[in-house]
This record gives structure tokens, sequence and C-alpha cells, in this order.
């Protein structure tokens, strides 16, 4: 199940707008650059910023996202008739040979239950091409990023054209580790509602995930650093081989 702030219209049509610095994904199109990918599948794809860069490449891409409302924003975005898009999961995928799948930001500790994240190594895995890749990021547990999120230091309002002014702020809900609960909340001033998404993370040790990529039948061929949040995550790179 997506998180409301992806499969409700109207929070779906400004996520962009709340997140316009996606300088995040620049190393991941490095990295598809260095690997000469050809065709990628973008799991948890969501608005299609990433699959719309890659796209503008030449890439051949494939986006999959749970959230209808998602995929509609993408749709509707210039050059999306280049990918591929499809309401689902990774579980449930057409035959696909691809030379990359990506998950970027928080997309890997969104599948926060084991059984479904066990399917998406898995569904990856099957999409890959042999020699192909597997990339996501996952925050560090022992940076506590979550303790970072509160009203004080999230809030702020952002005038967006064609909506109006929407002041949107996060709360810290619960931390049973590895499981961590927060909710954003957002009002708009055109009309006074207020709208919330509630989310839930799963922070998994670096050993935990070399061991899930292992047991699905992947070659881990290096854990880097996030460029754009140094000793703050971990960036994996596996190989189906």
């Amino acid at each position: 199940m997506a998180d409301d702030c992806f499969t409700h219209p109207r929070l779906a049509a400004i996520y962009d707008p709340l997140d316009p610095d996606r300088s995040d994904l620049h190393a991941y199109l490095r990295m598809a650059d260095d690997f000469e990918a050809g065709r990628v599948l973008d799991i948890g794809c969501g608005t299609g910023v990433f699959a719309l860069l890659l796209a503008a490449r030449g890439i051949e891409v494939v986006g999959v996202d749970p959230a209808q409302a998602s995929i509609d924003v993408a749709r509707g975005k210039p050059g999306s008739g280049r990918v591929r898009w499809i309401c689902g999961d990774a579980a449930g995928l057409p035959p696909l040979r691809v030379d990359l799948a990506t998950m970027t930001a928080n997309v890997a500790q969104d599948i926060a239950d084991p059984q479904a994240w066990r399917k998406t190594l898995r569904g990856a895995h099957q999409a890959l091409r042999p020699g192909g890749r597997l990339i996501f990021e996952t925050r560090d547990p022992a940076r506590r990023a979550w303790e970072d999120w509160t009203r004080e230091k999230s809030g702020r309002v952002t005038r967006i054209p064609g909506v109006g002014c929407v002041e949107s702020w996060v709360q810290l809900l619960e931390v049973s580790l590895p499981l961590v609960t927060f909710r954003w909340t957002y009002r708009f001033a055109a009309d006074g509602q207020v709208l919330t998404s509630d989310s839930t993370l799963r922070f998994r040790e670096r050993d935990e995930v070399e061991e899930d990529l292992a047991a699905h039948g992947y070659v881990v061929e290096g854990i880097r650093d996030a460029p754009d949040r140094p000793g703050r995550e971990f960036v994996f790179l596996a190989r189906r081989p």
C-alpha cells in the first residue's frame, strides 16, 4: 500500500513542487551511464522524475509504482510517452530483461513489510538480464535521521502556481526499530483543507541488506556513500550473475 502523499490526487499533484531539489538523482544517472544501461526498471517511480530523466537520454524505461495518482501525474508530464508506465509493484511485472533496476530515495525503506521486500528483490532479479544490476539506497540506522523529523525543523510554506500557498510539516509518531512512523500534514490556504499522510520506513542494518541480497541470488558489488548525504546512507550495488 502506498502512502496518501502518493495516492491522494491533490497531494500527488503537489509532490514535485514541495520537493523540487532532486540532486540526489545525479548519482543514479552517472551509474546508469557508467554501466551503459540501455533498459532500466525504475521501481517506485512515483511522479516519474527519474524515469523521465533517463528517457531523455534515450534509455528505454519502465516505471512501476502502486499509486495510480502518482502514475497519472507522471503520464501528464512532457516526454511521458517515452516511458512504459505500470501501476503495480515489482512482484507482478510482465516479462522484462533490463540492464539496471533502481529504487531511489525512500523507495527501499518504504517497503517495510518483510514479505513485500522479499517479493520486490525477487521481482527485480527476474526482470534483470544476467549481469544486470540493482541499485538502491537506505539510511544508516546509526545516524538516527528521525530525530530531525519535527515541525520546527521541517515546517514551511510553499507557493505553488495554480494551487496557492501550502503549509507542510512532519511529525514523528513512533520509533520501534527497525520501524519508524511519521506523519506529514498539508494545509491548503486556498480553501483551508488539511490533509495528512502517514508513512512507515524500515531502517535495515547494512549486514541485513547484504544477507537479503545474497539470499535472493545477487552478488553485492559494492556499498557506496550517498554523494549528497555523506555518511548518512548506504547505496547498494548488486548484480544478477
